[in-house]
Formats: structure tokens, sequence, C-alpha cells
């Protein structure tokens, strides 16, 4: 896979829809904006990946295990966005009140950086993820919050 496609699955990915919430943002979008920084968020079964896809990123297929992919950017003087390196945190909660942490790993293929961290499903279930971005130059940490159903 070159890096232009590599890019394109990843952008693909964070624009799947499913039902989300968070704040100052139009859940179809998939990202919340503060300011000039914006976050963009998607969580899906990573069975839904093309082998390949799941193969080159070192990611488990299965029904049972979900993908969280995170991108922040900023835009730049003449407004363009443009992506930028930042600290991620991610948690998930289920039904149950079960708290789990998200490692997430910083993917960065040309001038694209993004984020990805797999998570435990146990379908039919609905989950909340708190995501905390601190940008790369800022002193802030920017939240996204949002839930998504998974079915079996």
């Amino acid at each position: 896979m070159n890096i232009f496609t590599n890019f394109t699955l990843v952008a693909s990915l964070l624009a799947l829809p499913f039902a989300a919430h968070a704040a100052q943002t139009n859940p179809a979008e998939q990202v919340v904006k503060y300011g000039n920084i914006e976050i963009h968020y998607n969580a899906m079964p990573t069975d839904e990946l093309q082998p390949e896809v799941a193969k080159n990123y070192h990611i488990e297929r299965s029904r049972n295990r979900g993908l969280l992919t995170i991108a922040v950017l900023r835009k730049n003087k003449l407004g363009v966005s443009e992506p930028v390196p930042a600290v991620i945190t991610a948690t998930v909660v289920n039904l149950n009140s079960q708290l789990a942490e998200i490692d997430m790993r910083k993917v960065k293929e040309g001038s694209a950086v993004y984020y990805l961290g797999e998570f435990r499903i146990t379908p039919p279930d609905t989950l909340k993820f708190n995501v905390s971005a601190k940008p790369e130059g800022e002193t802030r940490k920017y939240q996204a919050e949002f839930s998504r159903p998974f079915f079996q």
C-alpha cells in the first residue's frame, strides 16, 4: 500500500457513519471543533476491515474487537486544516459501567498523522468513548465524547 492509499483508508475509517454524540458537533460529521482545532473520530468492529488493511496495521479482525481512530487537525493561517501530532488518551465504558483504557498508537505516513487503538466489544452493547487530545504546541487538552452501538 502506498501513502495515498493508507491516508485514504484512514479518512474513510473516520468518515464511516454511525450514531454518535459530541458537544459542539453535528453527529454525522464525527468531529468536535474547538476554534482552529478539530478532533475527528470513529469506532467500528475490526471484522469490518478488509483482511489486507488489518494485516498492514497489525489489527486483529474479530466481531469482539473494535478499532478507535482519531485524527487531530489544526487550521493554519490560511484556514486550511492540517494534521498535527498530539498526546491522545482514550477510555471506553460499556452498559455495565465497566471502564477500560484504550492504548492509542501513533501512525505517521507522509504528512498524515493519526492514532489507532483497539478495544473489546461484547455485542449487543453501546459503548461510550472519552477522548482527550493535547495537540503539539498547545497547553490545553481538548475532549471528544461520543457513544456507538455495536450489534451482533
